[in-house]
């Protein structure tokens, strides 16, 4: 089809855009240097702790304000770590960047969506994302708006109809002019709109959310109660009031936690783009941590979606002298341009022998598509089993080989109807198409079975091609598979989506709806696809993963990008989520501790008119050689188990046990223990560092060289802070008698410990390290 004018010559271009009149640039997808900054900076949690440290300064308590070393550490490492990752994420998101294609000076060009001016004429076809408001001027194309309206079903665009930026040509072609550009679309962003699918939930996000509540509403009425209670009931100082009561509520704040998880994420989306991996959004790799059900589309993904004509096969007598023209004039009218039409342009060719009166686009519903000539009745092109019934032995022969076929029919007229067939459509030939099934696919595929993620392959293609192709690509249960067409309307998803591992003659329908059973089954499931019939599943998946070589709509609305098109990279995207998640977890316990423990201790020692036993320069010891320290040193390990339980639910109940029995111990110690004021605070704070390192030891198995050079430093660091600057941390020497005692209640501890591990629930299987 001709371009049905012009288009703008570059003086009108020129003048519109001196007008104002053209689009803006495209959004990042992360984001502004201005939010990472904020974000970072401007926390509750930060608040807390620079109004501690404005008290403890109030007073002059200098010494025990070096935790803000500490939280300004935290704020610079998270701030820097985000804007590499966000430098990674642009730079990628530029080559993933949909272009446009348009009529200028009677020539189609190809240019940024940002450089579209009004009145710009849009050349529309098979897989592109509408970027602005229209008119159609001439063609005809099946437009999907779901992503405005919520309607899955494709509405047949023709001359006069209005097209809406954020939605996307589903088959055909047509040229319509430009109505809006920028703010001024129905759409009013331009790539952000195809990203209103669903919002991305986050447990960690949520978890600390939660966290940060639950201290926040106790902190300050505690805070504040501690120093009225030491000022008016103990009459001490006010100094030594702020600085016992800072303590305490600094102990409170897992302060190191929330940057432990944003380096996390940041890091595993670094990694993740130096393979050519575009996450996004950061918050993806935690969903993909709890993928257990991977969906494969078959071509494009299994297969590099580059086919080619095997043969054809004659299933009446029919001269090719003129076979061969029809087919021609079918391919020169057909605006399709999917892999199947690409394989038969290039082994047939193209020509207009026949002049076109009516055409119906080839859809994924309709799996056919229809072109009537003037004088040649109208010639079909679709799946085998649609076009005739009953297929010849040679043709089941190949299908049987993994071959995909398609029949070419003649029917006698013009036919119009685009949602029937004709009964009288004759059967000419068979053309047998062939895919390539990507390298690396069965080891990956492999690679998924052993890791506990089932998968499933959901094709629109004939039954026995999708299984055996699922044969030779490695699939172990490529025999559970069946055909979606044979059933009705009442189809039972949830039953047949754990039942079966190949589904094929799925429409994009029903791909959407299996994966919603397989949600409500209670998997957590990821969508790979590449084309427009995936669309639908991909936004309704836990987690969608696109194939750059596919259509610009899949790879807008997808939270993963295979950027180089590498199914054998799928298997790293999983697993790199597991690793954050596995490893936030682990250390994440360390941290709660002491958020338990001062919680408690605050209480009793409000209770009891007691003073709370450590200081704040104490705490911040703590904070870094037995937090901290450890946690950012072990949470690049390759911990790729399988996550089987909640995120703060695994915690809190690794935590529980080691705080309860710091509390225990201190509570025992202040209430008999037979020594001084000092000597007593100093015996409390042995026990509570030899505890907490029990707990960082504990989660460091299974040892590694690492796990124990981290120990054995952890240990060496924090005592040898101790016995160089005693009088910093104000300490008292300690004395044989007091070392006997720590002994013995360390032994009690120890025990108590250990019933309290035993009688915790456990929320997770413990596994070797991947």
């Amino acid at each position: 089809m001709e371009a049905p004018m012009q288009g703008l010559s570059a003086q009108e271009v020129m003048d519109r855009k001196e007008r104002g009149d053209l689009g803006k640039q495209p959004g990042s997808i992360t984001k502004t240097k201005a939010q990472i900054f904020k974000e970072n900076i401007f926390t509750l949690f930060n608040l807390l702790n620079f109004i501690i440290a404005a008290l403890l300064f109030a007073v002059g308590a200098y010494s025990n304000m070096i935790f803000i070393v500490i939280i300004i550490i935290n704020v610079v490492i998270g701030i820097a770590q985000e804007l590499k990752a966000k430098k990674l994420i642009d730079e990628l998101s530029i080559l993933n960047r949909p272009k446009a294609k348009l009529v200028r000076d009677g020539r189609e060009i190809v240019v940024e969506t940002e450089d579209i001016v009004i009145d710009d004429v849009m050349v529309l076809e098979s897989g592109h994302q509408i970027c602005n408001d229209g008119i159609v001027l001439g063609g005809m194309a099946e437009v999907n708006e779901s992503l405005l309206t919520g309607e899955s079903d494709a509405i047949l665009k023709t001359e006069g109809s209005e097209l809406y930026s954020g939605s996307f040509v589903v088959t055909g072609k047509c040229y319509a002019k430009t109505t809006h550009v920028g703010s001024e679309n129905y759409a009013v962003k331009l790539m952000e709109e195809t990203k209103k699918t669903k919002s991305v939930s986050s447990e960690l996000l949520g978890s600390m959310k939660q966290v940060t509540r639950f201290t926040s509403f106790l902190i300050v009425p505690l805070g504040i109660l501690l120093f009225l209670e030491a000022i008016m009931l103990r009459q001490v100082l006010v100094s030594d009031a702020v600085v016992s009561s800072s303590a305490a509520l600094l102990g409170m704040l897992p302060k190191g936690l929330v940057l432990l998880i944003a380096v996390s994420l940041a890091n595993g989306v670094i990694r993740l783009a130096n393979m050519k991996i575009l996450v996004q959004n950061i918050y993806s790799l935690e969903t993909l941590a709890h993928v257990d059900v991977l969906c494969l589309d078959k071509t494009g993904t299994i297969t590099d979606g580059k086919m080619k004509v095997k043969e054809v096969l004659p299933l009446r007598d029919f001269p090719n002298k003129k076979l061969t023209p029809l087919i021609q004039s079918y391919l020169a009218a057909s605006d399709d341009n999917n892999a199947t039409f690409q394989a038969l342009q290039e082994h047939f060719g193209t020509s207009s022998v026949y002049q076109q009166t009516y055409k119906i686009p080839f859809s994924s519903l309709r799996k056919w598509g229809a072109v009537s000539f003037n004088t040649a009745g109208t010639v079909f092109i679709g799946a085998a089993e649609r076009i005739m019934n009953g297929l010849p032995a040679a043709v089941e022969d190949q299908i049987e080989k993994g071959c995909r076929a398609v029949i070419i029919g003649i029917y006698d007229g013009e036919w119009q109807n685009e949602r029937e067939l004709p009964d009288e459509i004759e059967p000419l030939c068979a053309v047998i198409l062939e895919d390539n099934i990507r390298k690396g696919t069965a080891k990956t595929l492999e690679y998924f079975r052993k890791e506990g993620v089932d998968v499933k392959v959901i094709s629109g293609d004939h039954i026995k091609t999708v299984s055996i192709i699922a044969k030779k690509a490695g699939l172990k249960e490529w025999e559970n598979a069946v055909d979606l067409s044979s059933f009705g309307e009442d189809m039972d998803y949830d039953s047949i989506c754990m039942k079966y591992t190949v589904f094929a003659r799925v429409t994009p329908k029903q791909k959407q709806l299996l994966v919603m059973a397989m949600k409500r089954a209670g998997h957590q499931v990821a969508m790979t696809g590449d084309g427009v019939n995936d669309l639908l599943a991909l936004r309704e998946a836990d987690c969608s993963i696109a194939i750059a070589e596919g259509s610009d709509a899949s790879r807008q609305i997808s939270q993963i990008v295979l950027l180089d098109s590498d199914f054998a990279n799928l298997p790293q995207v999983v697993l790199e989520g597991r690793k954050v998640i596995n490893n936030v977890t682990r250390t994440a316990g360390v941290f709660f501790i002491k958020t338990i423990y001062s919680l408690l201790l605050s209480v009793f020692f409000l209770l009891f008119n007691m003073p709370f036993p450590f200081i704040p320069i104490q705490i911040t010891l703590i904070d870094a050689f037995i937090e901290a320290y450890p946690s950012f040193l072990t949470i690049f390990e390759s911990n790729t188990k399988r996550v089987r339980s909640s995120f703060l639910r695994t915690a809190l109940a690794n935590a529980a046990p080691f705080a309860l029995t710091i509390t225990a111990g201190i509570i025992f110690i202040s209430l008999t223990l037979p020594f001084d004021t000092q000597q007593r605070q100093t015996i409390m704070y042995m026990l509570l560092i030899l505890v907490s390192m029990l707990s960082v030891i504990k989660s460091c198995i299974p040892f590694t060289k690492l796990r124990v050079f981290i120990c054995v430093t952890m240990v060496l660091g924090a005592f040898g802070a101790l016995w160089i600057l005693p009088q910093l941390f104000e300490i008292s020497a300690i004395t044989t008698a007091m070392l006997s005692y720590i002994g013995k209640v360390f032994v009690g501890l120890l025990l108590i410990l250990t019933l309290l591990i035993c009688i915790t629930p456990k929320f997770e299987k413990h596994e070797n390290l991947g």
